[in-house]
């Protein structure tokens, strides 16, 4: 028998739906600052740092780099209870997708640090700047303009990724878009609303995302 697509029976939960959404980009905003400063913060050690602190971060970056995601998500919610703390599914969640976002975003910023001019921090060293000042007065505006395109790209690809929280039962998108389809066997309308949801977050973000380059930066691009 002929799938007959029936539309009219999800309609009643695209406000359900829209929370859903709304919560998943809260989730991957909130992810992306706290992975970015902690990438900040690690790519400075990486290219400043002392050595037996450079091999900290390194080994940090080695091991999120080369490990999914989700496992590492299990190992926060199923495996540090073991060790007397406990973290709800939303903080497990949050919490994982961050240390493994500063990890990426740690390699990236690392590279922004390396295409500054040595003459430039040589500048700052003999006007007798700290390693601190040189970071903010002299790096940090030098590589805004190039890490803008990869950090946005990150951000784009972190907001896909908040659809792995659903295994773990928060629900964002993908989580809701799970319940509604237990209780409608609708599936191909309700995953398909689903995508259309996931398309709309990444071109909002997408303009929002130029025009602070735009605006910030003089980058000049084509959203679409």
């Amino acid at each position: 028998m002929a799938y007959t697509l029936q539309y009219g029976q999800v309609t009643p939960y695209l406000g359900y739906l829209a929370g859903g959404a709304w919560l998943a980009l809260q989730l991957a905003a909130i992810a992306f600052v706290i992975g970015w400063a902690i990438g900040l913060v690690c790519a400075s050690v990486l290219e400043y740092g002392p050595r037996p602190l450079r091999w900290s971060v390194k080994a940090y970056v080695v091991f999120f780099l080369n490990t999914p995601l989700l496992v590492q998500i299990f190992f926060l919610y199923f495996a540090l209870p073991d060790w007397g703390i406990v973290l709800g599914s939303y903080q497990a969640v949050l919490l994982g997708m961050a240390i493994n976002a500063g990890a990426y975003l740690t390699e990236i910023q690392r590279a922004g640090f390396r295409s500054i001019r040595k003459a430039e921090v040589e500048a700052a060293e003999t006007l007798g700047f700290s390693r601190v000042q040189i970071i903010c007065y002299v790096v940090l505006p030098h590589i805004g303009k190039v890490l803008f395109p990869p950090l946005s790209n990150q951000y784009i690809i972190l907001t896909m990724t908040t659809s792995i929280a659903a295994i773990f039962g928060v629900e964002e998108l993908t989580g809701r878009t799970y319940n509604i389809n237990a209780q409608t066997f609708r599936s191909f309308e309700i995953f398909s609303i689903a995508a259309l949801y996931y398309i709309a977050l990444t071109l909002v973000a997408s303009v929002a995302l130029y025009a602070v380059g735009r605006y910030f930066f003089r980058i000049k691009g084509r959203v679409f």
